[in-house]
């Protein structure tokens, strides 16, 4: 691989060690980077971090809707590495439609039509 990630950290914020995030940070994992990832099953996350093997950090059970799991997540992550080079926040809901549709009555975050 071309190890595109050499050197970066990550954090995959999500809702269990499994899925699409799982392979989200394996993937990173294989490209270089280190990798912080969080669950809320603590087994769950033990076996992802076993699976991954290397350059992974499973952090604590966290609850990416709890405001103070979100700022210790931040405040483990700044102590240890010193920053954060990509965030995926893969937990939530979402909708469904054509992209390009407008969605922000219905969320705080930019959209890809935002042209602000």
């Amino acid at each position: 691989m071309s190890k595109t990630l050499q050197g970066k950290v990550a954090v995959c914020n999500r809702r269990q060690a499994t899925g699409i995030g799982f392979a989200i940070a394996r993937a990173f994992v294989a490209e270089g980077a280190y990798v912080f990832i969080t669950g809320r099953r603590q087994a769950v996350l033990d076996e992802a971090v076993a699976e991954i093997g290397e350059n992974v950090q499973g952090l604590f059970r966290a609850d990416s809707s709890n405001l103070d799991d979100l700022d210790a997540l931040f405040e483990t992550v700044r102590d240890d590495k010193g920053r954060i080079d990509v965030l995926v926040a893969n937990a939530g809901g979402g909708v469904s439609g054509a992209l390009g549709l407008d969605y922000r009555g219905g969320f705080s975050t930019p959209t890809f039509r935002d042209e602000t």
